[in-house]
Parts: structure tokens; C-alpha cells; sequence
């Protein structure tokens, strides 16, 4: 199993409900259910992996996430999954707030477009990188969507989201948390992997800008510590 469904599995706790958006062969379903005893849910677009779920003894439903996600009732769970879709969906904005009517918690995962490796081959070659992560030519990539860590953790702000984790993927695999507002994140994080839940608005304290220069100084020393000690 990929390192990345080890993360989300992590963040996930015993004996709650799961909705997996996007469950491809049920790799993820079948691991939380057997060694979380998880109630799991999924939604998949492919015929082929419907049935393979099915074979796996998982309930698995075909569906379009963008069309059907309408269909579950308000806080029917407690987390809802989708890992490396939301860059292919026509309408990310909506999908991602109907994650969290759905769900009580959602997680998200998706490939980085501000790595560095992607600006130096944009840089350098002047085409659209092909990456790990990115591993399609421009012309029939399934993502419509290109985006990098800060531009969603923006959007998240927007929408009045918390992001209550964020964990980084380096090219090498190596696990790091992402703080929140640290643009270094955006140039070494080749997949991030975000836990988010929703609140209703809430006067923002103000900090003087002393303490936040300085709270933004020691996550930043403590962010490329992480990096360079690998």
C-alpha cells in the first residue's frame, strides 16, 4: 500500500464511518475496514473497479463525484476521502464543500504544482512538466485543475475551513508536516495531504506583528531543519 493511504489512514480513528470519493480498487477501504474495523463507503466512477471492490466484499457504488455526492445526507459520516481527484474535478470549490456537508471531517490529498522540480522543468524547457506526480502529457491529462499548497490553503481560508493537519510528501517519500503560511512548503512538498473540518465564522484575533514574525520565524526554521536533515 502507498505511503499515502498510510497517512490517511492514520488520521483516521477506530470504529467511525467512512466515505472513500474516488476508491479506485478499494486498496484503502479494504486496509481501514480490516485493521480499523472501519464501516467504509465508496463512490467510483469505473465500472472495472466497482466490480473488483465488489469481489474485495466492500460496498462500493458507481457514481460521478461531481453529480452524486447530492445524494448523501448531511453529516452521514464521519470522514469523507478524496485522494488525487479534486485536480480533475470541473468544480473543485463545490466538491470540496460537499465533502464536509457530508462528512464531519474530510481529507484531501493532491500532487503539488509549485514543487521545484515542476517550476525548474517549466523553467528550463518552457512545456508542461511530466512528473511522479504529474505523470501525463498535457494533452490528455485527466487534471483541469493545476494548483499549489498555499493556493489551497487560500481557498480554505475563503471558505472558512480549518485545515487541523496538513502532512507533506517529498520526492523520496519522506514525511514532513506542512505549516500553515510557510511558502518553503509549496517548493519541497511533491503531494500534501490535508485534514480539514468545517466551523461557522469567527472573529479573527489580531496578533501584533512581533509575535507573528517571530512564530513565523521558528516554523520556518523548523520546516527546512525537517527538509535538509533528510
Amino acid at each position: 500500500m502507498k505511503k499515502e493511504f498510510k497517512i490517511i489512514a492514520q488520521l483516521i480513528e477506530n470504529n467511525t464511518r467512512v466515505l472513500d470519493v474516488g476508491c479506485g480498487d478499494g486498496t484503502l477501504m479494504k486496509h481501514l475496514k480490516d485493521n480499523k474495523s472501519i464501516d467504509t463507503r465508496g463512490l467510483e466512477i469505473s465500472k472495472n473497479n466497482v466490480q473488483t471492490c465488489i469481489g474485495k466484499g466492500l460496498a462500493v457504488i458507481e457514481g460521478n463525484a461531481e453529480k452524486d455526492l447530492s445524494q448523501f445526507a448531511n453529516q452521514s459520516f464521519d470522514y469523507v476521502i478524496l485522494s488525487q481527484t479534486l485536480q480533475a474535478m470541473v468544480k473543485p470549490k463545490k466538491v470540496l464543500l460537499e465533502l464536509l456537508r457530508i462528512g464531519s471531517k474530510a481529507i484531501v490529498s493532491f500532487p503539488n504544482f509549485g514543487h521545484w522540480k515542476i517550476r525548474l522543468q517549466l523553467l528550463l524547457t518552457g512545456k508542461m512538466p511530466v512528473t511522479e506526480s504529474l505523470p501525463y502529457a498535457w494533452y490528455d491529462t485527466p487534471n483541469i485543475h493545476f494548483f499549489t499548497i498555499q493556493d489551497f490553503q487560500n481557498l480554505c481560508i475563503d471558505l472558512n475551513i480549518v485545515i487541523e493537519k496538513s502532512i507533506g510528501l517529498s520526492t523520496k517519500g519522506k514525511q514532513f508536516d506542512i505549516p500553515l503560511g510557510i511558502s518553503g512548503a509549496n517548493l519541497f512538498t511533491l503531494e500534501a495531504i490535508f485534514l480539514l473540518s468545517y466551523r461557522t465564522y469567527e472573529p479573527i484575533k489580531l496578533k501584533s506583528s512581533k509575535k507573528s514574525f517571530v512564530k513565523n520565524f521558528c516554523l520556518l526554521k523548523s520546516f527546512f531543519f525537517n527538509i535538509f536533515s533528510w
